[in-house]
């Protein structure tokens, strides 16, 4: 197994953390553990033996159609306003392990954070046992649930690509009947694939994954969230070691409904389309590679859930030493050259 040049990583996204809970609408409460563009440029790649540590500062601002309901907290609301400002941090393993010739990692992401919801009116709270006006708004700093991530990745050449699966373990910091939550009190399991092909020759990454979102079921509230496609792309450009600018394409989709007794508006099955863009830059402190990223998308179109701006900054880095990476392949002469 050949693994890509340490240079090379320095320059790349990070891309081994665990998935990052959503205030996504149509699953029940509008969270998701999928973030459309989360994974973004260097998706498939994942670094050389060791441990890492991501920060992810997330920030969405949404709002759904007037003319449409949705549920969260148990109550039917309509002109719902979304904001979220939530941070996660993720340790993450990559171990020495090879399961086929690939390394085998560990990731934990722990979130905490302050959503904000608000709502121009109530139509049903069947299960609440408090009143409502016609204008509500709920906001509290929380702690979410943990999500556990396990991947493999391989690397050939320009070639390198990896398949995961995450899981959200219910913490039992879900609020029932609040309309702000982190927690999602059900468990989710989202299995994915993802490849990259970057060459350090012209520095152009060109990135992809696809995703499967299991659901279970919160007993709270008796809603069985459906479960969910999802797809990312990005390309990139690296004009030096340090500095990168791309594209981002994300798609969500329900394949199936929401059902259970708590599913006031029947299957209400979600869709979302997001466009944008990323800008990164990699430094050094203290002789630590540091990679900088941040992302910016807009929900182009969007079915049965707000639509919004989701903008997503992040630091990583490894912690202490990492296995020796090979040198980066040699330029062909005549080639546009991106020295790393």
């Amino acid at each position: 197994m050949r693994r890509i040049g340490t240079a090379v990583f320095a320059a790349t996204a990070w891309v081994v953390a665990g998935a990052i809970p959503d205030t996504a609408f149509a699953t029940e409460g509008g969270a998701s553990l999928y973030v459309p563009g989360f994974r973004g440029p260097g998706a498939g790649i994942v670094p050389p033996p060791g441990f890492y540590f991501e920060n992810d500062i997330y920030s969405y601002s949404g709002r759904l159609s007037a003319s449409r309901q949705t549920q969260i907290g148990g109550a039917v609301l309509a002109n719902v306003k979304v904001e979220a400002r939530v941070d996660f941090v993720t340790p993450t393993w990559v171990t020495p392990i090879e399961i086929f010739g690939g390394n085998l990692g560990f990731a934990l992401t722990l979130p905490f954070g302050q959503p904000r919801v608000s709502a121009g009116a109530l139509i049903a709270a069947p299960r609440l046992g408090r009143a409502f006006g016609a204008k509500l708004r709920d906001s509290d700093f929380l702690f979410g649930d943990p999500v556990l991530t396990s991947f493999v990745g391989w690397h050939a050449g320009n070639f390198h690509w990896q398949v995961g699966g995450a899981v959200n373990i219910p913490s039992g910091t879900y609020q029932d009947g609040s309309l702000s939550n982190l927690s999602f009190n059900r468990w989710i399991g989202d299995i994915y694939a993802a490849a990259t092909w970057l060459d350090p020759k012209i520095g152009l990454d060109i990135s992809g994954a696809v995703g499967l979102e299991i659901n279970g079921t919160n007993d709270a509230t008796d809603y069985k969230s459906g479960n969910a496609v999802h797809v990312d792309l990005a390309v990139s450009q690296y004009f030096s070691k340090e500095f990168s600018v791309g594209a981002l394409f994300a798609h969500y989709q329900q394949i199936t409904g929401d059902s259970g007794s708590g599913a006031s508006l029947g299957p209400y099955k979600g869709r979302v389309t997001a466009v944008g863009g990323t800008i990164a830059y990699s430094f050094a402190v203290a002789g630590t590679p540091v990679t900088a990223r941040l992302k910016v998308l807009r929900e182009v179109s969007v079915e049965n859930r707000p639509q919004g701006t989701i903008g997503l900054f992040s630091i990583a880095f490894p912690l202490g030493a990492v296995a020796q990476a090979a040198p980066p392949p040699e330029p062909v002469p005549g080639a546009r050259v991106v020295k790393y």
